[in-house]
């Protein structure tokens, strides 16, 4: 009889980290190892002909070991942590059917928690409310007035307001629709919520080679986007009819190439804005995952103790399914 803190969820091993920590690399690896399949967890890998500055698995990269929900969206496309948390478990469910192990591997906090926790359903967002806001934003931040709409979410949900870093306009943006679409405090929604739709019993690794050295790595990667040609990656998604206007077409790597796309500046000058942003991006991620409960951090270069983690992980799953379960894990 199986003890009664069995867990017998279907097991996800989550590779995350920082953007250049070589995550991609490292899943195929654990993936060929303890036959598994990679759920992508990365924003902008799921669009289309966006190949070189989202540093997506190559087509031989990607024959090792089947990969899913990567190009499944145009840029033009809203697609969402919604959307995604719904795709990626039924994909997840699919992989899990033929007997095969889950990687979700990916930078991405808000997919990756839209897919182990689930997400708040407020209803389908209002355009119309979301751009009143973000306007009145704007007018705040032309005023010098720029914690103006966090004031007034502390007026009316103090509790939301203390989770919320008042320069964090997009969650204070949230926040404030959830307030008035649902006439409920997000706090008490999110509490009643209480992200415990939670399908899988999952071990969370976060890779992380050290400051320096990802910095390092960061800035070369950028480099080899520009000799991959990045540029002629922009050209063409721009000859396709995807505007520098649309939300991936702003995204790090991809911004700093338009205007040398339209003639305006230099490959010379782009790179190290380019290299800077993706390192302030890489310190935001780290500071996303330090307030995940149950993480484990690796070094990427020291492979052997994450592969015996992972291992004895899967070993409890399988005890589990035969009536029983270690605690490994």
């Amino acid at each position: 009889m199986a003890p009664e803190h069995s867990d017998d969820r279907p097991p996800v091993v989550v590779v995350t980290g920082p953007t250049g920590s070589g995550k991609t690399d490292f899943a195929i690896g654990l993936a060929q190892r303890f036959d598994g399949e990679i759920l992508n967890a990365d924003s902008m890998q799921v669009f289309r002909h966006m190949d070189i500055g989202t540093a997506k698995p190559s087509p031989e990269e990607r024959l090792t070991v089947p990969h899913h929900l990567f190009d499944v969206a145009n840029p033009d496309e809203n697609y969402s942590a919604g959307r995604f948390g719904k795709e990626a478990r039924a994909t997840a469910e699919m992989i899990h059917g033929r007997g095969r192990r889950v990687f979700l591997v990916g930078g991405t906090g808000l997919y990756i928690r839209a897919f182990l926790d689930g997400l708040i359903e407020t209803g389908n967002v209002d355009p119309v409310l979301r751009e009143r806001l973000e306007n009145e934003h704007r007018h705040a931040v032309e005023a010098g007035d720029p914690t103006r709409l966090h004031r007034r979410l502390r007026e009316n949900d103090a509790d939301a307001a203390d989770k919320i870093h008042p320069n964090d306009v997009r969650r204070t943006v949230r926040a404030l629709e959830i307030l008035e679409m649902s006439g409920q405090r997000a706090s008490r929604v999110r509490e009643e919520h209480g992200f415990q739709d939670r399908p899988f019993r999952v071990l969370h690794l976060c890779l992380d080679p050290g400051r320096e050295v990802l910095n390092e790595r960061i800035d070369r990667r950028a480099e080899q986007m520009i000799e991959a040609g990045l540029l002629r990656e922009v050209r063409d998604l721009r000859e396709r009819g995807y505007g520098p206007e649309l939300k991936p077409m702003q995204a790090i790597g991809y911004r700093h190439i338009q205007p040398v796309a339209d003639g305006a500046d230099t490959l010379v000058n782009a790179l190290p804005a380019m290299q800077a942003d993706t390192r302030r991006f890489a310190r935001r991620q780290r500071t996303w995952v330090r307030a995940v409960p149950d993480v484990h951090w690796h070094d990427p270069r020291e492979p052997e103790p994450v592969f015996e983690r992972v291992g004895k992980f899967l070993e409890a799953d399988r005890s589990a399914g035969q009536g029983g379960r270690s605690d490994a894990g």
